[in-house]
């Protein structure tokens, strides 16, 4: 207890007034303020990583980055959450609609920190049947 007296009194010494509480409720509502701001701009800026990886976006890793470095700016900020609700019905041309649905999956459970979502059989990688090509010359 003398400790705490003599540190009290040392205090009073530097700052030249004595601290009473509603000082001390000061610096309370202070150190709340700070959290609750730091608390919404973390829910804010990660907004549209999470809406990407909830629509199975397949671009939601990097609309997860933009979203957090939209603090530098507030354009990249809403550019990614335009694009987190951008339709997603593309198809990379590189793989069967199979496949890519299995690598948008890996990605989002990645990024989501769980265990890969669901392991493809090996039928399910089959290409598809032959698609008729459709002329591009409506004429012909």
């Amino acid at each position: 207890m003398d400790i705490l007296v003599r540190e009290i009194e040392s205090l009073f010494c530097m700052l030249g007034f004595k601290l009473d509480i509603w000082d001390f409720l000061t610096f309370a509502v202070a150190l709340a303020l700070v959290a609750a701001f730091l608390t919404i701009a973390v829910l804010i800026l990660g907004l549209p990583g999470r809406i990407a990886i909830a629509r199975k976006h397949p671009d939601a890793d990097a609309i997860n980055t933009m979203g957090w470095l939209g603090f530098l700016a507030v354009v990249p900020w809403m550019q990614a959450f335009m694009w987190a609700f951008k339709p997603t019905d593309v198809v990379d041309i590189r793989y069967f609609p199979k496949q890519e649905q299995q690598n948008i999956n890996d990605n989002l459970a990645r990024l989501t920190g769980k265990a890969e979502l669901k392991k493809m059989s090996a039928e399910d990688t089959e290409p598809p049947a032959k698609i008729k090509p459709v002329p591009l010359d409506p004429a012909s």
